[in-house]
């Protein structure tokens, strides 16, 4: 939506300006992050059948999040 995303995809850097999508692939180990100084707004979509998150495994996480 704004600002330049910042992804790392199974050990890829990738960039995304706003306006372009990418898919995180099931099993798939992911973080995205602002590296600018500038506000980043994206939206995250979730498809499939079940959407709880009892299934995230947290390889990270400097949210301290359980």
């Amino acid at each position: 939506m704004s600002g330049n995303l910042t992804i790392i995809l199974d050990g890829e850097k990738v960039f995304k300006a706003p306006g372009e999508t990418f898919c995180i692939p099931l099993g798939s180990k992911h973080r995205d992050w602002n590296e600018t100084e500038d506000i980043v707004v994206f939206i995250e979509v979730q498809t499939g059948t079940y959407f709880g998150e009892d299934d995230i495994v947290r390889i990270s996480d400097d949210y301290n999040r359980c």
